[in-house]
């Protein structure tokens, strides 16, 4: 499969590192000499598995340059405010009359229509409208930032990457492409379907840091132990529950009544208090062994190690740099370890000429990326 990324950040290069990762040719156009980050390609894991071609859009031979490129793609990736991809000349209606097949993935925050469709944001801002970031944190301090994982990359680019497989199953049967708009408030707005069925049923409520699974809950928290470290307790179903109070030997009866939110603060302190008594390894070696729903809060440098992850091979390490292996797995066609991206620029005239592109144009279009990277430098 044949995808053209238009070069962005966040969510639109992470969707094209999912396809990557799977074995899609995705091609990332970029302007010559630019970049957002000042680091070594193969620091820049979302780029992993990707090739790049430097074209500088403002000019008429680079556009059409791009459009051969996407006549050949089964999948196009934009990520730029609505209007953009229209004024450079590559919107869908040009893109599909080349390509009546292609699947047009249009990565934004707020959409492409509404109010605030042209409005600057980031993702904290994606997930405030959702009441999402609402939900978040503790009841007595307000929503936290979430990093960027609620609205750019699981309200963003898993649905971005969700919605372009379902197109293109769809065009295989129709022959016919379409315009796929992943908004990242749609996204983290549907994430949130659960929370929004508990409050129409009355099972939770709105006020932060109250409920079964926002940190309310005593046996659904994260606690500090004895070395400063985390332990993270899910112990939900009432077998589990009970295994818990069991090896923990909490025979006291203010536990007894473990979903009656009367006693839940009372119950919290009991056990903050409780797992201050002995290190993070200590609380895992007691409970890590049965079903307790325990686990440790391991921080970025003690992740790749844990045993679970290591025998799973949820982390790789390519060109010496850890990260995360690709996912899904697939029992018939696994996926390859990615290769690290490459230096911008140095695929540019084997992918052209790959995807059929006339060499004499190639060598007009290497030759202005030369000269505009040689007036940034």
């Amino acid at each position: 499969m044949r995808v053209v990324e238009m070069a962005g950040i966040g969510p639109g290069p992470f969707c094209a590192m999912l396809l990557a990762d799977l074995g899609a040719e995705v091609v990332r156009v970029r302007r010559p000499g630019g970049t957002m980050f000042d680091t070594e390609p193969r620091f820049d894991v979302t780029a992993r598995g990707c090739r790049f071609v430097d074209l500088d859009l403002r000019k008429s031979d680079a556009v059409a340059s791009a459009l051969a490129l996407i006549e050949k793609a089964e999948v196009l990736i934009e990520g730029y405010r609505p209007g953009v991809m229209e004024r450079l000349g590559l919107g869908p209606a040009i893109c599909l009359d080349r390509n009546p097949r292609l699947v047009y993935g249009r990565m934004t925050g707020w959409g492409q229509d509404g109010p605030l469709a042209q409005r600057a944001g980031h993702d904290i801002n994606y997930i405030a409208l959702t009441g999402t970031l609402h939900a978040i944190g503790r009841t007595d301090s307000p929503p936290p930032p979430p990093l960027n994982l609620v609205g750019d990359f699981g309200g963003g680019a898993m649905f971005l990457a969700f919605g372009i497989m379902a197109a293109l199953l769809e065009a295989r049967a129709s022959g016919k492409g379409q315009v796929v708009d992943a908004a990242m408030v749609d996204g983290a707005a549907l994430l949130a379907a659960g929370r929004y069925a508990g409050l129409a049923s009355g099972r939770q409520t709105t006020a932060r840091g109250s409920n079964l699974l926002d940190g309310g809950a005593p046996f659904y928290d994260t606690y500090a132990c004895a070395d400063g470290k985390f332990i993270a307790l899910g112990a939900i179903e009432p077998q589990f529950y009970a295994r818990f109070r069991k090896l923990c030997d909490l025979t006291d009866p203010l536990f007894d009544e473990q979903m009656n939110k009367a006693k839940w603060p009372e119950q919290k302190q009991r056990l903050m208090a409780m797992f201050l008594t002995r290190s993070r390894g200590d609380w895992i070696a007691l409970l890590g062994g049965e079903d307790t729903c325990i686990a440790p809060v391991l921080d970025w440098d003690e992740a790749p190690t844990d045993p679970h992850n290591v025998e799973r091979k949820t982390f790789v390490t390519i060109d010496d740099v850890i990260q995360p292996a690709p996912a899904p797995r697939f029992s018939r066609t696994p996926t390859a370890l990615p290769r690290s991206a490459r230096v911008s620029g140095g695929d540019t005239r084997e992918v052209l000429l790959g995807w059929g592109l006339s060499p004499s144009i190639i060598d007009q279009l290497v030759a202005a990326r030369q000269r505009l990277a040689g007036r940034l430098r």
